[in-house]
Order: C-alpha cells, then structure tokens, then sequence
C-alpha cells in the first residue's frame, strides 16, 4: 500500500520552516536588489555635501542606513525562529514564529515599495514644496526608527564622505618653537627704588647795604 494519508500530510511546523526560509531567500533578494537605492543615496549625500547642503545629506544616508539595517534586523530575527523551530517543541514557539513571519512579511511589503523607487530618492534633492513635504515625512518616520549605534555609524559615514568631497578641516598651526622649561625660566626681579636723596637748602644770610 502506498503512504497514508496522514503521512502525507505537511505539519504545521514543517510549513512555518518552509515559509521562514522562504522569507528569507526574498531578503536576500531585496539585498541585492536595494544596493541600487543605497548605491543612489549615497551618491545624493555626496552632492549635498558639495554644495554645503548637510541637512539633506544626513537624511539620505540615515534613509540608507534604515533600509540596511531593517533588512538586516529581520533576517536575524527569522533567522533565530528558524533555528528554535528546529530546537524546542514547536508548540511552545509558534506564536512567536506566526508573529515573526507577520513581522517579516510587513517588512518585505515595506521594502518592496522602495525597489525600483529611484524617482523617490532624487526627491531628496529637489527644491519643490511637494518635495520638501515628502522630505519632511521621511525625516519624521526615521525618527525613532535608528538605533543609537545607527545614528553614530550615519555621523561616521557623513564625515568620511565629508572629507572626501570637501577635503580634511584645517586646523590651527601648532607653534614651532619650543615651550621654555620651568627650570630655565628666568625670574625677573623687579627693579629696587632708589631713595630719595632730600637736598637741604642752606640758609641764605642777609646782606646789609654799607
């Protein structure tokens, strides 16, 4: 006889493995993919930088340093759920990994709308009061979404790039010539007041007429 029917049958743990790694081959898919989107926006710091625009610059890159680490981030997270699914009784962790692949798959539909969306990105740069509302928005949506780390790499990165458009700030010139030491320095003493020499005026004596 052929296998049962029962045997035959998908279990629910053997499907949420199947669509966690399906989740994440679509991660590495929109990797690659978005390098075109990260490639552009690096390149709009680069010109904002030229012309003395940081504002628009940071924005750009933090933009960039979101999409990277938003794909990043849930990769790791289906990455462990695919991990305890294989570990620890599977009824124990599917709610979690139910409320992992609900999380993965707004993250996908998220970056899903960034690819190919180049046109969105040149909006960074654009003077237009349409686009300086759709600046705005992505500026108040990061807000909060970066972590401290985050942020502190995106300064990192706008200097790096700073200095290579702009070139290195000049310092001040440090002195040349070397500071005395303490054991050379000459103390002055100040100069001694002379006293004063009081001249007595000899009394002069009466000359009678003869």
């Amino acid at each position: 006889m052929g296998n049962s029917s029962s045997s035959q049958k998908i279990s629910s743990q053997d499907r949420a493995i199947l669509d966690l790694k399906n989740q994440r081959d679509k991660i590495y898919q929109y990797q690659k993919r978005i390098t075109v989107l990260t490639d552009r926006e690096t390149a709009i710091a680069k010109e904002c930088l030229a012309r003395g625009d940081r504002r628009r610059a940071l924005l750009a890159l933090r933009r960039k340093k979101y999409q990277e680490s938003l794909l990043s981030k849930t990769d790791s997270q289906l990455a462990q759920l695919e991990q305890l699914t294989g570990q620890v009784e599977f009824a124990l962790v599917q709610k979690d990994v139910l409320f992992g692949l609900q999380q993965g798959t707004q993250v996908l539909q998220a970056i899903n709308k960034e690819i190919g969306g180049i046109e969105a990105v040149d909006r960074l740069m654009e003077e237009t009061a349409e686009a300086r509302a759709y600046q705005e928005e992505v500026s108040q949506m990061l807000e909060g979404s970066l972590s401290m780390q985050d942020e502190e790499d995106v300064e990192d990165e706008l200097e790096a790039l700073r200095q290579e458009v702009v070139g290195p700030v000049d310092l001040p010139a440090v002195p040349q010539a070397p500071l005395p030491e303490r054991g050379d320095e000459v103390l002055e003493e100040p100069a001694q007041e002379q006293p004063e020499v009081k001249t007595k005026t000899k009394a002069r004596t009466p000359v009678l007429a003869s």
